[in-house]
């Protein structure tokens, strides 16, 4: 990948490859996660999505789409770290394809670029009807939070974890917020934010020659201006933890499947953490062939699903298990016990062989799908550390049996949520 600065604090990623005939672009917006404005922010790319300066309404945007041999188009918000990124991705058939000469690929630049960065606006404001129906669509959705137990239990752990912290924040903001928007206010936040956040343009497929050029005269390019890029840098800095006394939280909700989730928190880290903590991950409940699987779910029946993820922007592992109701307390003393058992080593050289095979096969998947690599490199520009396939690759392999005991024995439970009814 080539990394090019545009102007300072604004960033074009050119990541050239022949495995696809499509080329995809994405526009992240990366700025700091703020209580005061994160209902604001993931409103914006709804709003954005609705019409331009030049385009007015979404179904003259999709039929700029089809014009573009049926390019797709999709938008969002999302927490990663200490930061809220909006984000903007299209995807269109590249130039090399096409039947007839034309600049296909530039069009679809110009177009996302008029999106993000060229909104429709009406009397020094956001157009007053997509606010309103886009406040409605995002009320629905911070309702349903709690349509999906499982992901609503896991986030609730978080808020428990990090509370009186910016990463407790809800990434679609909170009710109570929408009240105070307007079509006023939320165009000068999002003036606010395309003058002071981070922006990154990533290109990937069979890139021409003038592509830099391209971007570089885009007249929404051209009208933004340098900056200090304000958003955190999710390095090791920004996650020292202190011992904690574990604490347990219960919630009442009407279900009928109990959803367990245990937060822990890896102390004092340094750089090689992360890939001891993804092959401990697997072993402990990462796999089908993990202890949570094998010991909490299937020989000992207690739960429905035993898994476990590691959040590495925050350096925390999550073990998420569906149970009986009834079962809690076994439960957890079981899965205390795992966690205890991989503090002790007892894990075997087969079980390493066959994490690392995972973890390795996954890296080398990553560039077998466009998004996927897209999200890898800009995963790596928020964290400040670059690391080729083939080094990931390497410092998998490198990890020991007792690299690996020595990170469990920094493993400590931070918090136990349980979802009951």
């Amino acid at each position: 990948m080539k990394t090019i600065d545009i102007k300072k604090g604004i960033r074009l990623h050119l990541i050239e490859t022949d495995k696809f005939k499509t080329d995809l672009m994405a526009v992240l917006l990366t700025t700091p996660l703020k209580e005061d404005t994160v209902t604001a922010n993931a409103l914006i790319p709804a709003i954005l999505r609705r019409g331009t300066s030049k385009i007015k309404t979404q179904e003259e945007i999709s039929k700029s789409l089809e014009n573009m041999y049926g390019a797709s188009f999709d938008c969002g918000i999302d927490k990663i770290g200490n930061d809220q990124v909006i984000k903007f991705y299209l995807e269109t058939i590249n130039n090399l394809y096409l039947e007839r000469k034309e600049n296909n690929t530039k069009n679809a630049l110009d177009l996302i670029l008029d999106i993000a960065f060229s909104p429709l606006i009406e009397n020094e404001g956001f157009k007053k009807e997509y606010v309103e129906n886009e406040k409605n669509n995002l009320r629905q959705v911070i309702e349903g939070r709690k349509d999906s137990k499982a992901t609503y239990a896991f986030e609730r752990c978080i808020e428990e974890m990090y509370k009186n912290n910016t990463y407790s924040l809800y990434k679609y903001g909170k009710i109570e917020d929408l009240e105070t928007i307007d079509e006023k206010n939320l165009y000068e936040q999002y003036l606010k934010l395309i003058n002071n956040c981070k922006i990154d343009i990533y290109i990937s497929g069979q890139i021409s020659d003038n592509i830099k050029e391209d971007i570089i005269n885009n007249e929404n390019i051209k009208k933004l201006r340098e900056r200090d890029a304000e958003f955190i840098l999710n390095n090791l800095e920004n996650r020292k933890k202190e011992k904690k006394q574990e604490q347990t939280v219960k919630e009442s909700m009407d279900i009928t499947q109990g959803k367990l989730v245990l937060g822990l928190d890896i102390l004092e880290e340094d750089k090689s953490d992360k890939y001891k903590a993804l092959i401990y991950n697997a072993i402990l409940g990462g796999t089908p062939n993990s202890k949570m699987f094998q010991n909490v779910r299937e020989k000992n029946s207690l739960a429905y699903t035993a898994t476990s993820s590691f959040l590495r922007q925050k350096g925390n592992i999550f073990i998420k298990c569906g149970i009986e109701i009834e079962n809690y307390e076994k439960a957890v003393k079981l899965i205390k016990e795992q966690i205890e058992d991989m503090k002790k080593g007892d894990f075997t050289e087969e079980d390493i062989i066959q994490a690392k095979n995972n973890i390795c096969s996954a890296i080398k998947m990553i560039p077998e799908e466009q998004d996927s690599e897209v999200i890898y490199f800009f995963s790596q520009e928020l964290s400040g550390y670059k690391l080729e396939y083939k080094d990931y690759i390497k410092k998998i392999n490198d990890i020991t049996k007792q690299d690996i005991i020595d990170l469990a024995n920094r493993i400590q439970i931070n918090t136990i949520y349980f979802l009951k009814n």
